[in-house]
């Protein structure tokens, strides 16, 4: 329920405050006063979209703010799913800012529309024109039959089946696409992998090859440099290991005459042996370097063809090579395995298929079952509001299965006597889409659970008895829920629990909108114009009391 609604900088209204009563609240005016122009503020409430036309100041921003008591209702689930701060008075607030940017706040929580909208459709249900021709919408009217039917265990437990079919399907047909795009380059797949398992990949350590090979290469130089070198250690006739003995014996004698000709003997001696290690070593090297045209060849033919691979593949070492491998052997695995998991999921879907088929089927039984009792209540309202020869059917088509069901839901109306009912969307009048649309919220108003019921104009076409008629029904739907109806009839103002009168201020450089709640005399006065026009007779006062009483 709305408590209270600010609105500022919005098209014409500078700045305007109501505090709606709970039950039954009429608003009248002039057309082009505003009134309307309301319900765009209270769309953005509901998480509708704006930009900078809207500011009535360019220079200011636009605030929109709407209180609500949702202590009666239970929607503290939805808050807590939309990880927000649950209170029993709930203010949402939207800001437009001169330079276009929009904010939402859910009790000064910043929030995204898609939020807005999810929590915003639980507070206000708005009627408009627009949704009189949604009427003629198949869709429509099967949200409409759900809700009179109130069934909502049986639409639930339909639209998870729904889900795990669908799922089901995907699955399959992942699957199946799979298997054809596997079957066409199984064989070249195949190609790669045998190519890099008869390359021997693992254990392989390329930079080892390498130098492997540059030695081999270079045998012969390395030979000689060794042997050279060993020569001038250990063979010539001044080999530099024999001259090193030679000093050694010399410093010998005289070590015991000093510390540091001792240590320089020690240091002498531990050289001399370095030497001859160093020249043994040289000379195992030698000895087991051998230039072998074969192996070189076999190494090439190897390194060659690990280049060619890694070129080949576009990778640069062998362990992406290995990986390489080891996703080919996997996904081939895979294909190999594909007619096993494909005979799996087709079993999967067809369990999943018949569970969604026999919960589509209460559905299905419930809908037609409510589809008569639907008509028939339709029928009998809008007899009571001047469509007095009025046929009403609702016929449940079979469909493919979808989200919502395998129904597709026509509504079929005549407003003739003896003249066989069409389809809605292709027969019926604005004034006629006007009072169905009426009547359907009527009948569900008490199933939907909705704090606020705005209508626009939903008036349109109808005056007289048939007016009163429906401003009853309004006051019937106000006991259980907040209800605001946007109005040009006498009636309509009449039978407001509260009367607010839209009116545009011209008193500054700019004409404004404003809006007052109307008083008791105040009312007789303004209804007494709507019926009498801008300086009503005594008739007309007299007729707008009349009206005050029925009301």
């Amino acid at each position: 329920m709305i408590k209270s609604l600010q609105i500022k900088n919005y098209a014409l209204i500078q700045e305007l405050e109501m505090s709606p009563s709970p039950k039954l609240n009429i608003i009248t005016g002039e057309t082009g006063a505003g009134k309307s122009i309301m319900l765009g503020a209270v769309g953005l409430l509901l998480g509708k979209r704006a930009d900078t036309k809207v500011l009535l100041d360019e220079d200011q921003k636009c605030i929109v703010e709407g209180t609500f008591d949702i202590s009666s209702y239970s929607l503290k689930k939805i808050f807590d799913k939309e990880d927000l701060d649950y209170e029993s008075e709930c203010v949402i607030r939207r800001e437009i800012s001169p330079s276009g940017k929009s904010r939402a706040f859910v009790n000064d929580t910043p929030t995204n529309l898609n939020t807005l909208k999810t929590i915003g459709e639980k507070l206000m249900d708005v009627h408009s024109q627009h949704e009189s021709l949604q009427l003629g919408s198949n869709t429509y009217q099967l949200n409409v039959l759900d809700a009179f039917a109130s069934h909502p265990e049986l639409l639930s437990s339909y639209q998870e089946s729904y889900s795990n079919f669908s799922l089901a399907k995907k699955e399959l047909d992942k699957l199946e696409s799979l298997a054809s795009q596997s079957a066409e380059d199984a064989d070249y797949k195949q190609f790669l992998l045998n190519e890099l398992l008869e390359a021997q990949l693992d254990d392989l350590n390329q930079e080892a090859l390498e130098k492997e090979l540059e030695v081999l290469e270079n045998a012969e130089d390395i030979k000689l440099k060794l042997s050279q070198a060993i020569h001038m250690l250990d063979e010539s006739e001044v080999a530099i290991i024999q001259q090193l003995n030679e000093s050694k014996s010399l410093l010998l004698t005289v070590a015991s005459f000093s510390k540091e000709l001792e240590d320089l003997s020690d240091r002498l001696e531990s050289t001399t042996i370095e030497l001859a290690d160093i020249s043994s070593e040289m000379q195992r090297v030698q000895d087991k370097v051998e230039h072998d045209p074969q192996k070189i060849q076999e190494l090439k033919d190897r390194l060659d063809l690990l280049f060619r691979l890694q070129k080949k593949h576009n990778v640069l070492t062998v362990d992406e090579l290995i990986k390489l491998r080891d996703d080919l052997d996997a996904g081939l695995s895979q294909v190999a395995n594909l007619d096993g998991d494909i005979q799996k999921a087709k079993k999967s879907l067809e369990k999943a298929e018949n569970t969604m088929l026999k919960h589509a089927a209460k559905l299905t039984e419930s809908r037609k079952l409510f589809a008569l009792n639907f008509a028939d209540e339709i029928e009998k309202i809008i007899k009571q509001i001047g469509i007095e020869n009025g046929t009403v059917e609702i016929k449940v088509n079979p469909i493919e299965p979808s989200p919502s069901g395998l129904d597709m839901i026509e509504m079929h109306f005549s407003a003739n006597k003896g003249i066989k009912p069409q389809e809605l969307k292709e027969v019926a009048s604005g004034g006629e889409f006007s009072r169905l649309i009426f009547a359907v919220k009527y009948l569900i108003a008490d199933k939907t659970a909705l704090p606020t019921i705005i209508f626009d104009e939903i008036d349109t076409g109808v005056s007289g008895e048939v007016a009163l008629q429906m401003i009853r029904m309004m006051k019937y739907m106000a006991k259980n829920h907040q209800v605001v109806s946007i109005s040009h009839l006498p009636q309509f103002a009449a039978g407001g629990d509260a009367h607010y009168f839209v009116y545009k201020d011209h008193s500054s450089d700019r004409s404004v909108s404003r809006i007052k709640r109307l008083a008791d005399q105040d009312r007789v006065t303004e209804i007494a114009k709507m019926i009498g026009g801008e300086n009503p007779g005594a008739s007309a006062v007299e007729s707008a009391k009349e009206l005050l009483q029925i009301g």
